[in-house]
């Protein structure tokens, strides 16, 4: 089963220095059958102007990943850390007990990102806040997937989250085929660029597929394409 959601349907707010999309109910928008997908509770797709961004507000217990896909995004938390993530990379934020941030765009040009939430399972409720940013070269994910962010212990490469779901990115040339072995379990799939075929359903850039009840996934690139996916329980 694949849901298309398309992105010109999504919610959304533009608050001047914030311009946003929302795959999920978020903030004002509500929508029954968007309140999670699985484990996967937010996804985002932000547009914050330059020299702008969030003043700190608190979060507890949430896996919150940022991947930037264009300029960067400066991040502060009541830990002490801070740290610039450019496009392309990545950071997560595990909430856990709670934790105060702020991320702002100081750059001279506009930054885009996704931001993605996903729920910690019940067992890992309370663990120590952290944070943590990596670069993911695009020219690595060439043709495959590179695990981004993951709650399992055999992606060492992959940032750590306290959710057994991983969120995986690739960059697919137009008209090759990538696979996914979902093995049942939930994906949310968005072409960060370009233009997608899933399992028979044209996906366009920054259009969400809710993907559920499937073994294997099937992703052909109808343009060169940058693709993101969560895949969780």
């Amino acid at each position: 089963m694949i849901e298309l959601r398309p992105f010109d349907r999504l919610g959304g707010a533009n608050h001047g220095w914030l311009d946003t999309r929302f795959h999920f109910s978020f903030a004002d928008y509500f929508e029954q059958t968007r309140l999670h997908w699985g484990a996967l509770r937010v996804w985002n797709d932000d547009r914050i102007a330059a020299r702008s961004g969030f003043p700190p507000h608190p979060h507890a217990d949430m896996e919150i990943i940022t991947y930037v896909r264009s300029g960067a995004i400066t991040h502060e938390d009541s830990l002490g850390n801070r740290g610039r993530t450019g496009a392309g990379d990545v950071q997560v934020m595990s909430a856990g007990t709670g934790i105060r941030h702020a991320e702002y765009n100081v750059e001279d040009e506009d930054t885009t990102l996704f931001q993605i939430w996903i729920l910690p399972d019940r067992d890992k409720l309370g663990q120590p806040p952290r944070w943590d940013a990596r670069p993911f070269p695009k020219g690595d994910r060439a043709g495959r997937w590179v695990t981004l962010a993951s709650g399992r212990a055999d992606d060492a490469d992959a940032l750590p989250i306290y959710a057994d779901a991983r969120v995986l990115g690739a960059t697919i040339k137009s008209g090759e085929s990538l696979d996914y072995a979902l093995g049942g379990r939930k994906g949310y799939l968005v072409p960060a660029t370009g233009k997608l075929e899933v399992q028979g359903v044209t996906v366009n850039t920054r259009d969400g597929a809710a993907i559920a009840d499937l073994d294997q996934l099937t992703i052909t690139a109808l343009e060169d394409s940058e693709v993101v996916l969560v895949e969780t329980a």
